[in-house]
């Protein structure tokens, strides 16, 4: 045991750290590297800046999204055995068919500007984005129903609620924000086309997961869906209503901002292909004023 290469030393040691887990993607992940011994990167990392774009001036550390996942799994395995115990699970038939809902969170941290002190300049807010595993459920292949093996007690405690990337930003600044959470869009998109391999109790089991955004203030839907600020005449962020036509109408109002829609709308704003006035061109985008970067999905 004693006399081996130093590398084989370094990989023992490396998984007996916390948050090291040995974990594969099938498919393996678009343009993610397949490492899975990653720890803190730099939150611009993965960001190809075009052109035009001036370099974010600003600080951010984040996990990568499929890591930080994997980590809560493990953290979960022992709940995990038990919820296949308690439904009566033989739990070396249950390999595959599980699926993970996981609830995205992201919120300002206010000013956290320091009293004294000569550090790098940044801006003195700070935002941060989080994400809960809120349940798991197994869907064996003959069964309609799917068995819930884990639900969180407490979906809104701290203690349940991860953080995945912490930014020196203002949770206004759209383009920062884009850049830095940009590359979290493009991990999540990527593992939502995949099944995720990871040791659970003992032997190999498959996870798809689900993300709903449900933890994201007004602020924030409209800061990712490209929308106007509050004080906008669209008041709502599902659907086109103006405050006055809200104001007639209480009840009827179908859901026509999706993420795809606001996109379309915002190449109309950019192009003006009509040629219309700056009114007229409002009142057609209905409030959308930059590029929509973060689906947010509407769960009421």
């Amino acid at each position: 045991q004693i006399f081996q290469p130093l590398h084989t030393l370094r990989s023992a040691e490396k998984e007996l750290l916390p948050g090291f887990h040995q974990y594969e993607w099938q498919p393996a992940l678009k343009n993610v590297s397949s490492s899975w011994d990653v720890g803190i990167i730099d939150g611009l990392s993965g960001w190809t800046s075009s052109v035009d774009d001036v370099p974010a001036d600003t600080i951010a550390r984040r996990f990568r999204y499929d890591v930080a996942l994997v980590s809560a799994l493990k953290d979960l395995e022992e709940d995990i055995m038990d919820g296949l115990r308690e439904r009566g699970l033989d739990d070396s038939a249950c390999t595959s068919g599980f699926t993970a809902v996981v609830k995205e969170s992201c919120d300002g941290m206010g000013d956290v500007g320091e009293k004294h002190g000569s550090g790098p300049p940044v801006p003195e807010k700070a935002v941060r984005f989080s994400f809960t595993i809120m349940s798991i459920n197994i869907r064996f292949d003959d069964e309609e129903d799917a068995v819930t093996i884990f639900q969180e007690q407490k979906p809104n405690s701290e203690l349940s609620c991860r953080p995945l990337c912490l930014m020196f930003v203002d949770e206004s600044d759209h383009e920062t924000l884009t850049a830095i959470l940009g590359p979290v869009v493009a991990e999540r998109k990527a593992m939502l086309e995949s099944r995720l391999i990871l040791s659970i109790g003992g032997m190999q089991r498959s996870f798809r997961f689900f993300f709903r955004g449900t933890g994201y203030d007004e602020k924030m839907v409209r800061e990712m869906e490209g929308l106007e600020a509050s004080g906008s005449t669209y008041v709502c962020t599902l659907c086109d209503s103006t405050r006055a036509e809200a104001a007639e109408n209480m009840v009827l109002h179908s859901i026509t901002r999706s993420h795809s829609e606001n996109l379309e709308r915002y190449e109309i704003w950019r192009t003006n292909p009509f040629s219309e006035s700056a009114d007229e061109l409002r009142d057609r985008v209905k409030g959308v004023s930059a590029k929509p970067f973060m689906e947010t999905q509407p769960t009421l």
